[in-house]
């Protein structure tokens, strides 16, 4: 997980660990996106790495959240999500399914501007 200070693998029967780059500090004002995301999803995959290149810029803040959690299913249920990834901003729907390209540049470049 990008949050974790260390990754931990197994090479060859060797333990090697490799130190990860703090993520920079996100200020209060700072957008939070929130990913609902599904098991064996590869759109929910795509847009947790374009999202997490944001977030890592600091320009907003990534929640994930597993759909088949009690925080997921009450998303669910409240943004009705055709299919996933659910997408929200600041608590607000703002995508289901694949984040279309264009979209994500939009919001990136609102973001660089605020």
């Amino acid at each position: 997980m990008l949050n974790c200070s260390l990754i931990w693998w197994v090479e060859y029967g060797i333990v090697n660990e490799i130190p990860l780059p703090a993520l920079p500090t996100v200020p209060a004002d700072v957008v939070t996106v929130t990913l609902v995301t599904a098991p064996a999803c590869h759109f929910c995959d795509d847009a947790h790495e374009r999202l997490m290149a944001l977030a890592v810029r600091g320009l907003l803040r990534l929640v994930t959240v597993p759909a088949d959690s009690a925080a997921g299913q009450a998303l669910i249920a409240e943004h009705r999500p055709r299919m996933f990834p659910l997408t929200l901003l600041d608590g607000r729907f703002f995508n289901d399914g694949r984040i279309p390209r264009g979209k994500l540049a939009r919001l990136a470049e609102r973001l660089e501007v605020a």
